[in-house]
């Protein structure tokens, strides 16, 4: 809980404590009672106290948007219903008249308060910084000065300076690779779970990690223009641009409270004028003020999606605000990131060929691929059942496979640049997916497709959220085949391939500058996603295995990891807004009927307060 938060409960608990002592007290022995000359004075700065401790924000609030010229909202209608409350009161002691009435301004703003507090609670989420999750910062450069090697801020390295980066480290700035050849780690920003392999004069990006072997590189950016620091100012900035849609109560009560204070206005002159009784109108017109003000309805909407959050909660979807909620009600076009949020992110054998000689092929590949830690690697291995054989000399031929020798049994396993290099005759495999050739004394025995695996809730999602007229996107760091292939079986016309984090949310920009009225969500997983996720209307990420920069950058997270949690969401936004319109319409249905019989003068104060808390209630 915030410390604001902390605060507004703090000033409930003792305002409401000091309220229920006092108003029991004066209902028993009456304060206006205790003193015999302007006893209305006591009870009026009891309840004046109680009031400052509740209220004294909403006044504030409410003098700087007048200073402002912009006053016509809540705060305002708060301030002028409860100071005439109070006014009532005042009118009333002056008279002795009696019922005061001085606890019906602490009532109405403890009620606005609860209500306000209730949506804290909803709303509330972390404030810790973005920026501290975002682990690819690189910490230092190794700089190449004539024969040495010197660690250095990667701030102080310049364009043109030739830098080392040793397998396991981070490459702290953009370049080209002059000397070596090496497997790159880019997950971090595109979201591709599977190595690269760079060699001499390709480009290579900060943030991505070197798994293999050193390599020396050229630098091309400063690093305050490198891909890492560009992810970073994303991260920072992208909450700007957040769409913030307005409280449905500061819209209503911008034309809700000029009609009260003009028909507030109408009732205590035009008839006090007519039949010149000043004070009976007067009167009228000030408990018309009091009973205007729309407690029910500023309570009973943040509490619909209050109860919305919870029920969404019972199925592992946390939403980290009301305002997300509501906003998922509307929402129609969604942006999906591929590896990890439609994929299930690993890897698993799809097909092998020939069928016939399936069990054979598994254990030579298993020979080869027993000491690789690669995501395809142990994919064959895990499908293996039998024993490996360990006797076999391994050879890593790079960036083509692996040769496997014992005696003179040889075993060929990688892709087809591996089988011409030892002019082997095979069979090519054209689908899509990585493909693992396996040869055994120079005959090529059959081969093996691995794919990253479509989860089976994708499809589920998808279908079931086209009943909404939804639209769909594919934005991926991928291959432009893996994505087209993703994109096909999911019925997916838009898709764009080959993104680095700031082509994504460039492309995730120019959805959202021509989405017109409609709701865009960004659903993703990895660290490179949390700029989009800031971006969108509704970022959601996916909780198990999301990064932590992602499901901190997101509004609503899917901790199951189970897509279909979307489907879910839909429906209990859907739910909730249906829900909420249905309180807005009764609460105001309510208070008209009441405001009107108040004006004539056929109820009072205590029938207006009880059907303010019985629409609540209901």
């Amino acid at each position: 809980m915030t410390k604001k938060m902390k605060k507004l409960l703090t000033r409930i608990v003792i305002s409401l404590t000091l309220f229920i002592t006092f108003f029991i007290i004066d209902h028993f022995i009456n304060l206006s009672t205790i003193f015999e000359s302007n006893g209305w004075v006591l009870p009026l700065s009891i309840y004046f106290i109680i009031y400052i401790i509740i209220g004294y924000d909403v006044l504030y609030k409410s003098i700087v948007h007048i200073i402002h010229g912009d006053f016509l909202d809540e705060y305002f209608l708060m301030m002028v219903a409860t100071l005439g409350a109070f006014g009532l009161g005042i009118y009333k002691g002056i008279n002795n008249l009696p019922d005061l009435g001085f606890e019906e301004a602490c009532a109405v703003l403890m009620f606005y308060q609860i209500g306000e507090f209730i949506q804290a609670l909803a709303v509330k989420r972390s404030k810790k910084s973005i920026t501290d999750l975002l682990n690819i910062r690189p910490d230092y450069a190794n700089q190449c000065v004539d024969d040495e090697v010197i660690k250095k801020d990667p701030q102080d390295i310049n364009i043109g300076d030739v830098i080392v980066v040793y397998p396991g480290e981070r490459v702290p700035l953009d370049g080209i690779i002059i000397s070596g050849e090496t497997e790159i780690d880019m997950s971090s920003l595109t979201g591709e779970s599977l190595p690269v392999i760079k060699k001499e004069e390709d480009e290579i990006y900060s943030g991505s990690i070197n798994l293999v072997k050193e390599i020396k590189i050229k630098t091309t950016t400063s690093f305050y223009n490198s891909t890492v620091n560009k992810i970073l100012e994303l991260v920072s900035s992208s909450s700007e641009k957040k769409s913030k849609t307005e409280s449905f109560t500061t819209k209503f009560a911008k034309i809700y409270t000029p009609i009260v204070i003009v028909l507030a206005l109408m009732i205590g002159v035009i008839p006090s004028i007519i039949t010149k009784e000043y004070s009976l109108w007067i009167y009228r017109a000030l408990s018309f003020l009091v009973v205007s003000c729309p407690c029910a309805l500023v309570i009973s909407v943040p509490l619909s999606f209050f109860l919305g959050i919870g029920a969404a909660s019972k199925y592992g979807v946390i939403i980290k605000g009301s305002n997300y909620l509501e906003l998922m009600s509307r929402n129609t076009t969604y942006v999906f990131d591929k590896t990890g949020t439609l994929t299930k992110g690993s890897f698993s054998i799809t097909k092998i060929n020939p069928k016939e000689k399936e069990e054979e092929i598994l254990r030579l590949a298993s020979i080869a691929e027993r000491n690789s830690s690669h995501p395809i690697a142990r994919s064959v291995i895990n499908s293996y059942n039998g024993l490996i054989d360990n006797s076999y000399e391994l050879t890593n031929i790079f960036g083509k496979g692996i040769v496997a020798k014992k005696d003179e049994d040889i075993i060929y396993v990688g892709n087809d640049k591996l089988l011409d290099e030892y002019h082997i005759k095979y069979t090519k495999e054209d689908e899509y997916g990585s493909i693992i050739y396996v040869a055994h004394n120079n005959e090529f025995i059959g081969s093996i497709l691995i794919r990253d695996e479509i989860k089976e809730e994708s499809i589920y999602t998808i279908n079931e959220l086209k009943k909404y007229n939804s639209s769909f996107y594919l934005l991926s760091g991928d291959r432009i085949e893996a994505v087209k292939d993703i994109a096909n079986n999911l019925s997916i016309e838009n898709y764009k391939a080959n993104l680095l984090p700031q082509d994504k949310t460039n492309e995730l920009e120019s959805i959202i500058k021509n989405k017109g009225k409609n709701v865009v969500s960004f659903v993703g997983d990895g660290i490179n996603d949390a700029p989009s996720l800031i971006m969108s209307d509704v970022g959601i990420s996916m909780g198990g295995i999301g990064s932590d920069a992602a499901i901190e950058a997101s509004d609503i997270v899917l901790m199951k990891d189970d897509l279909s949690g979307l489907v879910k969401l839909k429906k209990i936004a859907k739910t909730v807004a249906y829900t909420a319109y249905l309180n807005i319409i009764m609460a105001i249905l309510i208070k008209v009927i009441i405001v009107i019989l108040c004006a004539l003068g056929i109820t009072n104060m205590f029938m207006a307060v009880f059907g303010d808390v019985g629409v609540l209630i209901l």
